[in-house]
């Protein structure tokens, strides 16, 4: 009886194991149609905000006009992660204030922040977040001002 346990736990171990390289594979059809779904776009921030995990499966974060897609980072970016309040918005000034306060996002309808009247010390923590987000998620598009694209992004 015990045996036979094992053996069912180890073709578990190894059924579970087969699964996870099939949906890694670059060749798992599944895996390319869910990448190729993503096309690079131009976002205004009215745009960007249903990128939030909630209105849209997909999160995507604004960091120095880029907009990245952190959706594999969900249980930082998504709902109830720590960084929430950054999922579909310009997270910029907040990254470069290390604050997660609702009070440094800028409002959907204001420009975007030039984030002019940072000091020296906070562009340098905006520039170590930008590579953070360069070395680890895809790039999916550009910040633009409202009105200066179509609000509507193809292919997402």
């Amino acid at each position: 009886m015990l045996t036979n346990i094992i053996v069912i736990l180890v073709i578990l171990f190894f059924a579970r194991s087969i699964y996870r390289d099939f949906i890694a594979n670059d060749n798992n059809p599944l895996a390319n149609q869910a990448e190729a779904s993503i096309v690079e776009g131009k976002f205004t921030p009215k745009s960007l905000a249903k990128y939030n995990g909630k209105d849209h499966p997909k999160i995507f974060i604004s960091v120095k006009n880029r907009v990245f897609d952190v959706s594999q980072g969900a249980a930082f970016y998504g709902p109830g992660g720590p960084y929430e309040n950054f999922a579909g918005r310009d997270a910029s000034r907040g990254l470069a204030l290390n604050s997660f306060d609702p009070v440094v996002l800028t409002p959907l309808d204001q420009p975007i922040d030039d984030l002019s009247n940072l000091s020296k010390l906070e562009l340098e923590s905006l520039e170590q977040w930008d590579e953070h987000f360069e070395n680890r998620y895809k790039v999916v598009g550009t910040l633009h001002e409202n009105g200066t694209v179509s609000e509507e992004v193809k292919g997402l």
